[in-house]
């Protein structure tokens, strides 16, 4: 028997971190991909180090539902598994590129495969793009019309900026490290007329959003696994969208002669499910069928992720 296991951080303050992982779990489920699904948090029940003994399964895949490569995926999570032999070494990562590796956890006799984090996925750059359609309501968005380079297939004259927005921090250099890989990666698409990093922590700061676009349209995509107080309190305050979260914001929003297309966490977007299966199928899953049938499920079936 096989079993996948999404483990991410949780929160005792904010009841809403848990729904993704608990919505992907889900969609995964639904498609018979494995012989279990299992959640698994840091701050909230079911626990990390439980997990493995709630299992019949004696091959298991565990995908962190993180964004970067750090102190979780390289030292937490390994431990409250109780991995043997661990060791970050064994991803050869210079922060981005964490892939695999198959380890024993001898005290439940399972064979683990440890899987990179979500957020450094190359699909997760596809999700991004998916996001920003989402929040447009545009399949087109940032493309240009093929018929008239000039044309763009928006109602704006001036074109689709793109944000990447990170959280950062001095704490942790792979924290940024994944918002600028996602970003080089879809500013090489050429969809988009400008694509930035920003932060929330460091320089360029989501603050000052607008100073770094040119277009006239600029979608906001924070790269966080769910939507909390960074999401849905301080970054719409600190672009200027609203003077109070609790009032509530419009999308589009109108910001120094910008519209402010903010889209909110990108881990709550559906195809993003897609990318946990994608993690396991690169470990060895024999998950194909079930990453076809969730890509079409959740709008991904044009997007090609991972290809």
């Amino acid at each position: 028997m096989q079993a996948l296991v999404i483990v991410g951080h949780g929160s005792h303050l904010n009841p809403g971190s848990s729904d993704p992982a608990f919505a992907h779990a889900d969609t995964i489920r639904e498609a018979g991909a494995f012989d279990e699904v299992r959640e698994a948090f840091w701050k909230e029940e079911p626990s990390f180090r439980e997990v493995l003994r709630t299992l019949e399964s004696d091959e298991v895949y565990v995908v962190p539902l993180f964004i970067s490569e750090g102190y979780f995926t390289e030292q937490v999570i390994p431990r409250e598994l109780r991995l043997d032999d661990w060791d970050p070494e064994n991803w050869d990562s210079d922060g981005t590129d964490a892939d695999h590796v198959t380890l024993d956890a001898a005290d439940v006799e399972k064979t683990v495969h440890y899987c990179g984090p979500v957020g450094t996925h190359d699909s997760m750059s596809d999700v991004i793009v998916q996001r920003a359609k989402s929040i447009t309501g545009d399949e087109d968005v940032g493309e240009v019309d093929e018929s008239d380079s000039s044309a763009r297939q928006t109602e704006s004259d001036g074109g689709f900026g793109l944000a990447v927005v990170g959280h950062g921090t001095e704490r942790n250099e792979n924290s940024a490290k994944a918002i600028h890989y996602h970003a080089d990666r879809i500013r090489e698409m050429g969809r988009f007329d400008e694509v930035q990093a920003v932060f929330m922590d460091e320089d360029p700061e989501v603050d000052d959003v607008t100073d770094f676009f040119e277009s006239e349209d600029i979608v906001v995509v924070p790269l966080f696994v769910a939507d909390g107080f960074h999401t849905q309190e301080d970054i719409p305050e600190d672009m200027g969208l609203t003077d109070d979260y609790r009032d509530g914001y419009p999308v589009p929003g109108e910001v120094d002669g910008h519209r402010i297309w903010y889209s909110g966490a990108v881990g709550t977007e559906p195809l993003v499910a897609d990318v946990i299966l994608e993690r396991a199928e690169d470990a060895g899953a024999p998950v194909h069928d079930a990453v076809e049938a969730v890509r079409e499920k959740t709008g991904g079936a044009d997007a090609a992720a991972g290809d």
